[in-house]
């Protein structure tokens, strides 16, 4: 084999190591444009699962690494003039140029041509030319923009600035700063690497930055390797409490913006891209060089475990991309949220460290209970202080340790037992609009299983407005009757409060009942007319449905209004509207399904007119002490849809008009969406809902365990958690949450009955008691360990010269 690697990167060299130690007789050449001792970044940070990866793979190079590395388990946060730390953590970091070093003498000792000061040969040449060309030529790859047709490169370069540099203090621990200015906010990542020096990251939203005076200082063009000083000047003194009287240090440092680099794919023919040219991942998580030297590792191993390099290419691609995405989803969360991070500074010490340790939803509640329970302690008594202050200042008498999913939460006139939402879930068994035994049954399972608050789920508000002919109504007496009858029965078994939601499912009405892919399709002939802000087809196998008419909107407010008077008479304590998911209300709200050229549509001021209108209507009827919520679709997922600001704007105007709270989804609004399904995805959009009003808010979607609800809780995402699928998994899935957090009090209320089995069942094998098998325990590793440089070596001590005999 004849292999090329084009860049001299910590992921170029490794790969190049690793492939000659596995096949000492394949021929390597590495090309790298700069000299061998050019200094290139400060330090860089890995995890314990990378570095048991290259302990195992190269045990020289793990040896000479592990002799630098500074280690250190806290992460400070330094914010409104105080610190908070948390431990337990375990971080190494490395002086990036020593690791270049290590592995260049590695490669040197293996027989790897490592070619300095030398630019590659064209790619197409070294296709033509080698058996394999690993293509580790960084974030701006030239073989990326070469191949882009094969390679489909996205590149999404984000709004902040922000400037590598080092300082000569030596930072004990991981440390976050967030200084809220009055240009706004200015923060810091920083990290010690060696005994002398740390890596600190001045990172700064974009207005901000031009507000600092920045964008005057650095508005010039900068040779290679040229540092913008005056920039660095100007950090220091914003940043001099923090320095102790320490310098910053430039190392080709100006202001750069952060791309997110994704590939459709990462291969052409025998080319293939490795670590910054596939992918990049945002440095508040980790270290590109840890990524890009998990890749070198999985791609020498599938072309050692793979007879051809086409199969091997495959390999490692199925291998690295699920790894790479998850990273990319966690980092993408954390960019957004330090992009964002003015929303939070509102938030009293505790909270905000534990909202910026969780912030990439890797990190969650329990896992910090885990690793530093004093830290977890402390963040959950700061959580009740301020519950109690909302009460008046009154402190309420609690038992120690709750989870932030039973605290009580007070909506409008309700108060709730603890913050679990079961949202609508249909069960389209209705039959004329009248909900039947099995929606009778799913809901009294529902309120016997501990939630908060239970919702009946998607009731329509005429015949025309259901989804399919099993969705139940609220549009008739014989229906109201029903409810009422439902209501009642569940009274007798719990007092669990009961909500309802009712909508028009606008174009998206009209189909048969969901299929084993969840997709209702079109009745067609055997279907009715659908009504919609334009007349849009859902999709191109959609008949086109009506565009609504003056007389039209008149009757559905009416139709809401009336309903929601029903849902009164037939106990429920909440009501929610469908304002989301594509349906009638949604429809108006969304540029890309609202393309009237009335009063009804072209502003957001005339595409909330219906939607408020259906509102004040409802609100006119449903008592003030009961609380009426608003679900929304916060983005379309597609290009064009609802912004971020615009969801702002939208949810302002409704929480005036009379919400209480939102109930934040996305999506569904456009057949052609393109979400970014993953663990609670949908909850930063409830982060910003709530953190950007004030308004209170229920995260829903994909959120399936109780870790992740008290994460979000105590973050200050959500006031409520909304737990859907898991609910039909398990009706009693609150009350398990509890049983498995040892938790008895007042939020987790088992009925009596059922009381004997309110702890957790034992496990095969649970009796048995294991012996002693170690002479000596072993210490408790400490939770806090601060980074404390050894001392310098001492020179030898001079001796006397001795007579020559």
């Amino acid at each position: 084999m004849r292999v090329a690697v084009i860049g001299g990167g910590p992921g170029g060299l490794y790969f190049a190591a690793l492939a000659k130690r596995l096949s000492p007789a394949w021929d390597i050449t590495l090309w790298e444009r700069d000299a061998q001792d050019d200094a290139s970044g400060f330090g860089v940070v890995f995890s314990d699962e990378t570095l048991e990866g290259i302990a195992q793979a190269d045990p020289e190079v793990f040896a000479a690494m592990s002799a630098r590395f500074a280690r250190w388990s806290d992460i400070d946060v330094r914010y409104a003039g105080q610190v908070r730390t948390s431990g337990g953590h375990g971080f190494a970091a490395l002086d990036r140029n020593r690791l270049r070093e290590i592995l260049q003498r590695r490669c040197a000792a293996l027989g790897v041509d490592v070619r300095y000061r030398t630019p590659a040969p064209p790619v197409e040449d070294l296709s033509a030319g080698y058996d394999l060309v690993v293509a580790a030529d960084g974030v701006r790859s030239a073989t990326r923009q070469t191949y882009a047709r094969s390679f489909c490169p996205d590149l999404d370069e984000r709004g902040c600035r922000y400037m590598w540099l080092a300082t000569d203090r030596v930072f004990e621990a991981f440390t976050f700063i967030v200084e809220n200015r009055d240009f706004g906010v200015l923060q810091v990542h920083a990290y010690p690497f060696d005994g002398r020096r740390s890596t600190f990251i001045v990172e700064i939203e974009e207005n901000a930055w031009r507000r600092a005076g920045f964008e005057a200082l650095a508005a010039r063009e900068f040779t290679r390797g040229e540092s913008d000083h005056e920039s660095v000047r100007r950090c220091e003194e914003l940043l001099a409490g923090h320095l102790d009287g320490h310098r910053l240090i430039p190392n080709a440092s100006r202001w750069i913006r952060f791309t997110t680099v994704r590939n459709g794919c990462w291969r052409h023919e025998n080319v293939v891209l490795l670590g910054d040219a596939a992918h990049t991942a945002h440095f508040s998580i980790g270290s590109g060089t840890k990524l890009a030297m998990e890749d070198a590792l999985a791609l020498a191993a599938s072309l050692h475990e793979h007879p051809t390099v086409d199969g091997a290419l495959a390999a490692y691609e199925a291998e690295r991309r699920p790894v790479v995405e998850s990273t990319q989803r966690a980092a993408q969360a954390s960019l957004e949220w330090f992009e964002n991070v003015g929303r939070y500074t509102g938030q009293a010490p505790d909270q905000f460290a534990f909202n910026l340790l969780t912030r990439s939803r890797r990190v969650t509640y329990g896992n910090l209970r885990a690793r530093d329970p004093e830290f977890v302690r402390a963040v959950d008594a700061s959580f009740d202080a301020s519950f109690d202050a909302g009460l008046g200042g009154a402190a309420q008498t609690r038992e120690a340790a709750v989870p932030p999913m039973f605290r009580p939460l007070r909506l409008a006139g309700l108060d709730l037992r603890n913050r679990v939402v079961v949202p609508p879930l249909a069960t389209y068994s209705a039959t004329d609009g009248l909900p039947g035994t099995l929606q009778q049954t799913q809901l009294a399972a529902q309120c016997l299983g501990g939630a908060g608050l239970v919702f009946a789920g998607m009731t329509a508000v005429s015949a025309d407005g259901r989804a399919t002919r099993g969705c139940a109504g609220l549009y008739t007496d014989e229906q109201e009757s029903a409810w009422r009858r439902i209501v009642s029965a569940i009274r007798e078994l719990c007092d669990t409060p009961l909500g309802i939601q009712l909508t028009h499912a606008g174009r998206r009405a009209s189909t048969a009942l969901p299929g084993p892919d969840g997709v209702g399709r079109p009745l067609g002939a055997d279907g009715w007319a659908t009504l919609a802000a334009s007349a849009l087809p859902w999709d191109a196998d959609s008949p086109a449905p009506r565009e609504a008419t003056p007389t039209d909107l008149a009757a559905v407010t009416r139709d809401f209004a009336r309903a929601a008077a029903r849902a009164d008479r037939a106990g429920f304590d909440v009501l929610e509207l469908q304002f989301g998911h594509g349906h009638l209300l949604s429809g108006f709200l969304s540029p890309l399904t609202n393309r009237r050229t009335d009063a009804y549509g072209g502003t957001l001021r005339r595409r909330l007119r219906l939607p408020l209108e259906v509102l004040a209507a409802v609100r006119a009827v449903w008592p003030a002490g009961k609380p009426l919520a608003v679900r929304i679709s916060a983005t379309d997922w597609a290009e064009g849809g609802t912004t971020e600001a615009q969801a702002v704007e939208i949810c302002r105007a409704l929480a005036a008009a009379g919400a209480d709270v939102i109930d934040v989804s996305t999506g569904e609004v456009v057949a052609h969406q393109r979400p970014r399904y993953g663990r609670s995805y949908q909850t930063p959009f409830a982060d910003l809902i709530r953190n950007g009003t004030g308004i209170p808010t229920i995260a829903v979607g994909a959120i399936s365990s109780y870790d992740d609800a008290n994460s979000i809780v105590l973050a200050g995402r959500a006031d409520l958690v909304a737990v859907g699928r898991a609910h039909l998994y398990d009706p009693l899935w609150t009350l398990h949450a509890a049983a498995e957090q040892g938790y008895t009090g007042p939020g987790a209320r088992w009925p009596l009955p059922w009381q004997p089995g309110s702890r957790k069942p034992a496990g095969p094998r649970a009796d048995r008691v294991p012996p002693r098998l170690h002479l000596l325990r072993e210490p408790a590793a400490p939770v806090h360990r601060r980074w404390q440089p050894p001392p310098p070596a001492r020179p030898p001590a001079a001796t006397a010269p001795t007579a020559a005999h």
